[in-house]
């Protein structure tokens, strides 16, 4: 009886996050969060992924990345876009909650129905997203918004789980980064879509375009390196237009860009039902192969293995 009442709540939920409604959609992302075998039901009664057009923000630390996404946000509400927002924070140690929120650099756009903000801690999770990052897209997209903004923790070269799940990548720099990206030949520096050397009004700003450009040169692809200031809108308007130029291809039914999110996506939520597998496996199953481990009768490769079925 219970299992049928639980079944019927997640039916009117997602019926209710179909239509847009914001408090269902709220109920839905917590649920997302922290029952996954739940949230599973949930999602196969929302439908396929692929009407929203996921844009990834990331790049280091201090970089002005949330400042960035706050224009864009205004930016794209000016066309008449509906956009969400998720925004990865670190995870607060004591509550496990996300820390320092990014909701508060976007307050101004707390009012507008069109605009839905949700900061998620990375609870641990590597790349500069989140467990429930892929659920939260897709209930998002289910919701009817048009465009989804993906704000990473600040990541260093190698933490590129964001461009698996986005149709677009926005890698965000300032100036005084010049030296790493002089030796960045590899990750962060070869996903972005498009590179945007925030906060231009600094010195070493041309420098930055400059040094981007060089690095670019010769290569496979020249991605647009556009200077921005997230502080005064300057140069905003430049930056959606070669996004706008991206999602061109999402509007038009590329089949490739969308099956690369989806894929991503496939990939990300088999990452986090393993590593939920694993943490619900008792510290006895862990000890006893350590022992045999020691013993010799198993090889640690073969304890790894079998802890892994």
């Amino acid at each position: 009886m219970q299992r049928a009442a639980q079944s019927v709540q997640l039916r009117q939920l997602a019926s209710a996050v179909k239509k847009g409604d914001r408090v269902a959609l709220a109920r839905a992302i917590t649920l997302a969060e922290n029952d996954p075998s739940r949230a599973a039901a949930l999602l196969a009664q929302v439908g396929p992924p692929g009407r929203a057009f996921v844009v990834g923000v990331t790049g280091p630390p201090g970089t002005g990345k949330s400042s960035l996404v706050d224009r864009l946000i205004g930016s794209y509400r000016q066309k008449g876009f509906r956009v969400g927002v998720i925004a990865i924070d670190p995870t607060s140690p004591i509550t496990g909650g996300a820390l320092l929120g990014d909701r508060v650099r976007m307050t101004r756009h707390a009012e507008d129905r069109s605009v839905f903000i949700r900061s998620m801690a990375s609870r641990g999770w590597s790349g500069g997203l989140s467990r429930a990052t892929t659920q939260v897209i897709r209930l998002m997209d289910a919701a009817g918004f048009d465009i989804v903004l993906l704000e990473t923790v600040g990541i260093g070269q190698s933490d590129i789980e964001v461009v698996g799940v986005s149709h677009a990548v926005l890698v965000v720099l300032m100036p005084g980064l010049g030296d790493e990206i002089q030796v960045s030949k590899a990750g962060l520096m070869e996903v972005g879509d498009v590179y945007v050397v925030n906060k231009s009004d600094l010195e070493g700003a041309d420098l930055m375009v400059v040094s981007l450009l060089s690095l670019f040169r010769g290569a496979p692809r020249s991605p647009p390196v556009l200077k921005v200031s997230a502080l005064s809108g300057d140069g905003v308007d430049r930056l959606q237009e070669a996004i706008e130029r991206l999602r061109s291809g999402f509007a038009a039914g590329d089949v490739a860009l969308r099956l690369k999110s989806i894929r991503g996506m496939i990939i990300e939520t088999a990452r986090g039902t393993a590593m939920e597998r694993l943490a619900t496996l008792s510290d006895s199953s862990a000890s006893e192969l350590a022992l045999r481990v020691m013993d010799g009768k198993i090889t640690l490769e073969g304890a790894a293995a079998r802890l892994a079925r």
